[in-house]
């Protein structure tokens, strides 16, 4: 199944959490591209260190809950510590698209939630994806970017 990741720290190293969170994925989830880096501003909660984030697309066989479960333990081993809600992270690894399908269960929401408001996943994401439709919107990942631009202005 194609699967969309998003990954962010703003603690400690950046730069080679990013890559330690990368380099876990593999065997179970294999890489088929990864965006450039950006650093970003911290959304929702605003009195803490820039981001640095990207997104990726990768395949894998596990279902929506086992990927799920895979890249929080890979936050888990990577030093993330579940503090408050948009909080300062060494990781954050977030499940943005499996497939075309829509997940609602508890605690995983698939397409992830606040996709469409946030510029620190549609810009990575638009680089690897950008005709890749989101599966409820029904429009694509630069489509949703524009709308975002047309927003902020």
């Amino acid at each position: 199944m194609d699967i969309y990741l998003g990954l962010g720290s703003n603690l400690g190293d950046r730069e080679s959490n990013l890559r330690q969170a990368l380099a876990k994925l593999p065997p179970a989830i294999t890489i088929d591209a990864v965006s450039p880096v950006y650093e970003t501003e911290p959304k929702y909660l605003e009195n803490q260190p820039r981001f640095l984030n990207l997104a990726c697309k990768g395949q894998t066989e596990m279902s929506p809950r086992e990927t799920l479960n895979f890249i929080k333990k890979i936050e888990k081993n990577l030093g993330r510590v579940e503090t408050e809600r948009f909080g300062p992270r060494i990781i954050d690894i977030d499940l943005l698209f499996y497939g075309k399908e829509e997940i609602k269960e508890p605690g995983l929401t698939v397409p992830h939630q606040g996709i469409a408001e946030r510029a620190f996943v549609l810009v990575p994401l638009s680089d690897i994806a950008p005709d890749f439709a989101h599966p409820v919107l029904g429009i694509t990942i630069k489509e949703l970017l524009g709308k975002l631009g047309d927003k902020s202005k």
